[in-house]
């Protein structure tokens, strides 16, 4: 029973950084559920939105969060964010972060939604591999920090209303419980349950539903944003992303006739927030009866396209496709925006347990995510998660030791066989297929609701399929399907992110966030 000052479950940005900056209070156990170079942020390509130019402004920032986020964003986080956002870039380039430069300055890169170029990006298009790889050699140098590689978060240690830390199962089976003064969750988003996806295919919100059985508030899930531009390599193929930098460059979108849609439809064209482009792609897919649109570069330098993005490029030469020509693409689940509920500090509703990155609903993101703004919500709200837990307005509750004391723990579960594998891997693409048909860009409550009723019909079906640890995982993701159609259901109009085609406008009686908690749906006002 391995005790901490500090566990962190989750190896993207949001976990190394909260690992780093947490070494420098305690020890720290650094727990991922896979190795830790496989995580969304790994592989982000666009970057990090935050002001650095004297021209731009955080006034201008803040308004163009509040604008995508379509009346939902809670406007003292996102105040937080811009803010504080800038010191947070200033800490990690002071500590050796390098991110790409012209004529000596920041190179700042442009994408949907911002109205002035402030993208920071390093190798490319290669951001978030090269911000992970450069907060792992943080992680891995520290001898405060120990690191356990491909455990799983099981559930969490809870008594009272309080967390003492988290129960995880290694690859092997074996369960370990490790006991902390403060345990800090930032295991990602769900949006590997849609069929059609960019997420790494473990992205399928189980720290959402281990925390909702837990007690904690779960907000807005019913805001599940689609990239408008993924690469479109046929039915069975991985979703790959093709980055909104790509369209900050110049790309334009062109239906069969080769016409630019997106100029009609939005002042921003193809540089309206993702909400607005992925409706649109998807409007003009069912007008021509095609499973994808085109991205056209072939107007663009086509050095400056290889040198500006040569890890997308190569990806499309691989599968047969000239980067700096045409390219098929159509929208694909990218990111969560709702999730577990926290304060301004990472905070949920349980004691001594936070919530960071991708996870939270900060209250940052409203009805739709400003590209880019992901990776900068981690690095200022997780140094405000670890900050508070040092100062005098943070009371830690000490009955640690008396709960260790009375807990059993279970026996680990039997080695999988290769068939309960199989047939897990059936009942998730069976899942993916009921979120993707009933669930994905344009839904109406007919379709929700048939998709509700399929998936108690998939929870009935394998109710007896599993035991133990594969049982958990397959009520977790009935769990985080079931969110998602329920607050789908309850917003009856299009907001951001969530279009209904029988509510296609938006209401003000619809100014609030979607809260459900221990099976109870009901609404919270937006901080205005």
């Amino acid at each position: 029973m391995p005790r901490y000052d500090y566990i962190i479950v989750g190896g993207g940005l949001a976990g190394l950084y909260a690992a780093w900056k947490s070494s420098a209070y305690g020890t720290v156990a650094l727990i991922t559920k896979s190795i830790i170079r496989e995580s969304n942020s790994y592989y982000a390509q666009g970057g990090i939105a935050a002001v650095t130019h004297e021209e731009d402004d955080t006034t201008i920032h803040f308004n163009d969060t509040l604008t995508a986020g379509a009346g939902l964003c809670d406007k003292g986080r996102v105040d937080i964010l811009v803010n504080e956002g800038p010191d947070r870039i200033r800490e990690i380039i002071d500590e050796g972060m390098k991110f790409d430069q012209e004529n000596g300055e920041l190179a700042l890169g442009l994408e949907g939604g911002h109205h002035f170029k402030r993208i920071l990006h390093s190798g490319g298009d290669a951001t978030g591999r090269m911000i992970v790889e450069f907060m792992i050699e943080k992680v891995l140098t520290s001898p405060k920090i120990t690191l356990y590689e491909n455990y799983s978060l099981e559930s969490l240690i809870t008594h009272e209303g309080i967390c003492f830390g988290a129960v995880c199962r290694s690859d092997n089976g074996s369960k370990t419980s490790f006991f902390s003064k403060h345990t800090i969750l930032s295991t990602g988003g769900a949006s590997a349950i849609y069929s059609r996806s960019t997420n790494p295919p473990s992205t399928l919100g189980e720290g959402i539903a281990i925390c909702y059985k837990a007690g904690c508030r779960i907000a807005d899930m019913e805001f599940i944003q689609f990239h408008p531009t993924a690469l479109y390599a046929g039915e069975e193929k991985t979703a790959f992303l093709i980055s909104e930098a790509v369209r900050g460059e110049g790309a334009h979108l062109l239906n069969k006739k080769g016409e630019r849609f997106m100029l009609s439809v939005h002042p921003l064209a193809e540089l309206a927030p993702r909400d607005i482009v992925s409706a649109e792609i998807y409007k003009q897919m069912l007008k021509e009866n095609s499973a994808h649109v085109t991205l056209s570069l072939k107007h663009l330098d086509s050095k400056r396209v290889i040198s500006r993005f040569p890890t997308i490029y190569q990806t499309c030469l691989k599968l047969g496709m000239d980067l700096t020509d045409n390219v098929p693409v159509s929208p694909a689940a990218h990111y969560t925006i709702g999730g577990v509920e926290t304060d301004e500090f990472g905070m949920t509703n349980i004691e001594n347990l936070f919530v960071c990155g991708e996870l939270a609903s900060t209250g940052v993101m409203g009805a739709n995510r400003l590209a880019s703004n992901s990776l900068l919500e981690c690095l200022v709200f997780v140094h405000r998660a670890v900050t508070i837990t040092n100062t005098s307005e943070y009371k830690y509750l000490h009955k640690l030791d008396n709960l260790s004391q009375n807990s059993h723990y279970p026996e680990p579960d039997k080695y999988l066989s290769e068939n309960d594998s199989s047939l897990f891997g059936k009942f998730k693409r069976e899942l993916s297929d009921v979120m993707m048909r009933y669930a994905g860009i344009v839904r109406d409550e007919e379709s929700l609701i048939k998709g509700q009723n399929e998936i108690r019909q998939l929870e009935a079906s394998y109710k007896n399929a599993f035991s133990g640890w594969l049982y958990q995982k397959t009520m977790n993701l009935i769990i985080v399907s079931d969110l998602i159609f329920r607050s789908a259901i309850y917003r009856k109009e299009s907001r951001g992110a969530h279009l209904r085609s029988d509510y296609p406008l938006n209401s003000n009686d619809y100014l609030f966030h979607t809260i459900i908690e221990k099976d109870r749906i009901y609404e919270k006002p937006v901080d205005r």
